[in-house]
């Protein structure tokens, strides 16, 4: 069955994941780092908000305090500066408090990363179509719909939380003037508090929907997946870190594993995976060593100075790559094919000398059965 190359169906790729960093493309939800400075401000005030009362109702006071000094020397400034000396510590920290959460909130959703790309003019931003296309398509709407949303649940919050207390809110015209700040700052919190709950329960309702949408953003069609395993290997740089891979390799453990091994399939050059079965210890084909590029040549080299045959079955040995991790044992539908290919091994050793049978002809299950870059074929 064809397959259309302009459907992006696969999942992105670590580079695409890492091109969209360096393009400034990250998680963002401005609902989430609302939530979180609310969260940080409402904490704050629990936490300080009665020295921000105690200040406030010292500057009511000193207001209406009038002697003669102020009538010999009338300085309508000065009070206004003192009040603002008493109340700019608690504003500061709030402000450092609310700044702290908005940074970290962008940390928390990696975003923190300085990129001056986003600071270059971009004809789109300007565009009056761009800016309709944004406005009436499918992410307008959306936003629209979540406005709505907060707009009605917050506002429902509000309004139930000052119905709630509009009669102990009523009776304050009758006490003095210390408890009626004490009971108007509580509710004042107790509203707060309400709200960014509300926020919060926004917040965890809109991250979900942020990261489909970027995921989905992200997505790739068969054709760039090829592309850009293409690209990767002919990269200087991917070369040399696969160069760097295989002599690890080679001087790791796996010189002892694939000396184990009884087989190496191969695709031939681009995948090699080295099975094991001993009888005395596995019931089924243990994968000692597989790898990929310069990981797969250098098990072939190893596999040559062990002396362990190598056979070429390009979809096997795929179907085994995708399907199995290393010191694990195969997977079941793949069983038969190994046996056939095991029996064969077998069959030369005991054969050492005389005549080599032919090569067998195996099948891959349908279900197990992948292109190079992992995609399974249909």
């Amino acid at each position: 069955m064809s397959e259309s190359g302009g459907e992006k169906t696969e999942a992105p790729t670590p580079k695409r994941r890492d091109d969209a960093l360096k393009k400034g493309d990250v998680l963002r939800s401005r609902d989430l780092a609302t939530a979180m400075v609310m969260l940080a401000g409402v904490g704050w005030m629990v936490m300080a908000g009665p020295a921000l009362i105690r200040a406030c109702a010292g500057v009511m006071a000193a207001s209406f305090r009038f002697g003669r000094a102020e009538v010999e020397d009338f300085s309508p400034f000065r009070p206004l500066a003192e009040a603002g000396w008493r109340v700019l510590p608690s504003l500061l920290a709030l402000l450092t408090v609310t700044l702290v959460a908005a940074v970290v909130s962008g940390l928390a959703m990696g975003s923190g990363a300085f990129n001056a790309s986003l600071f270059a003019p971009k004809a789109s931003r300007i565009n009056p179509a761009a800016g309709l296309k944004r406005v009436f398509g499918a992410n307008g709407w959306i936003e629209l719909g979540k406005s709505l949303v907060k707009v009605v649940l917050l506002g429902c919050i509000g309004g139930w939380m000052l119905w709630s207390s509009s009669r102990a809110t009523m009776g304050l015209a009758q006490s003095d003037l210390g408890t009626a700040l004490d009971e108007l700052g509580s509710t004042f919190l107790a509203v707060m508090v309400a709200m960014a709950g509300g926020l919060a329960l926004i917040a965890g309702g809109d991250l979900p929907i942020q990261i489909i949408r970027r995921l989905s953003k992200l997505r790739m069609t068969k054709q760039e997946v090829k592309d850009e395993h293409k690209e990767s290997e002919g990269n200087p740089e991917a070369k040399a870190h696969a160069r760097a891979q295989a002599r690890k390799l080679l001087s790791g453990g796996a010189r002892k594993a694939v000396a184990e091994a009884h087989v190496v399939l191969t695709n031939p050059t681009h995948f090699a995976v080295a099975l094991r079965y001993d009888r005395g210890r596995d019931q089924v084909p243990v994968v000692v060593a597989k790898g990929r590029g310069a990981t797969a040549l250098a098990i072939r080299d190893l596999a040559g100075e062990a002396r362990v045959p190598v056979l070429e079955y390009p979809m096997l040995a795929r179907a085994v790559y995708y399907t199995s991790r290393e010191g694990q044992e195969v997977r079941d539908d793949l069983y038969r094919a190994i046996a056939a290919v095991l029996a064969f091994v077998f069959g030369l050793n005991a054969a050492a000398g005389g005549s080599a049978p032919p090569q067998p002809l195996v099948e891959v299950p349908p279900g197990a059965r992948f292109d190079e870059n992992g995609a399974t074929l249909v």
